[in-house]
């Protein structure tokens, strides 16, 4: 029920996203963690993955009029267009693929990948609702991919008190994920 209800609501901002481009914001907040999730996953660098992203959005406005609600999500959609921006920058790029299978399974989205992509969507968000400190922990370890020594520096605290902020926060959203999960 709740599903049906869900999906009905989508199809709704779709529609009035289609007959009034200004809608297409309430889209965008909806899906940008999923969308970033996916784009981080498959490019693996933050700086592509937030320019992939924009790209997916803008290309997403251009094209809404071309979409069809055939009843799956519109993530769905919004993952197929952030494959196919991929792919083409691949090629651009001249990077070799090293097997056509690849290039073709980019632009596919499995059921799973898209579970996963929701699962980190979910944990972008959690991270958002950390407290500040331990927020800024996570963000400077995982994302900045910086050292204990480099995030007590810049944050100035001790080494020991930085592996309590990042504990704790771990702490807190495996906790958070588990209730999200249930």
């Amino acid at each position: 029920m709740k599903a049906l209800k869900k999906e009905a609501d989508e199809r709704l901002l779709i529609e009035a996203a289609q007959k009034d481009p200004a809608r297409f914001a309430e889209l965008y907040e909806i899906n940008f963690e999923r969308v970033y999730a996916y784009a981080v996953r498959r490019v693996g660098n933050r700086a592509e993955a937030e320019d992939l992203t924009a790209d997916v959005f803008q290309h997403a406005l251009a094209n809404l009029h071309r979409f069809e609600w055939r009843g799956i999500p519109f993530a769905a959609w919004l993952f197929r267009i952030a494959a196919n921006l991929i792919s083409d920058r691949w090629q651009r790029s001249g990077r070799e693929v090293a097997d056509d299978s690849r290039q073709i399974e980019s632009a596919q989205v499995s059921p799973v990948e898209i579970e996963e992509v929701e699962r980190r969507a979910t944990l972008y968000r959690l991270v958002d609702t950390l407290p500040e400190e331990q927020r800024r922990v996570v963000v400077l370890r995982f994302v900045e991919q910086k050292s204990i020594k480099e995030v007590a520096r810049q944050i100035r605290k001790t080494e020991g008190a930085v592996k309590q902020l990042q504990f704790r926060a771990l702490s807190n959203l495996r906790a958070r994920m588990e209730g999200a999960d249930a």
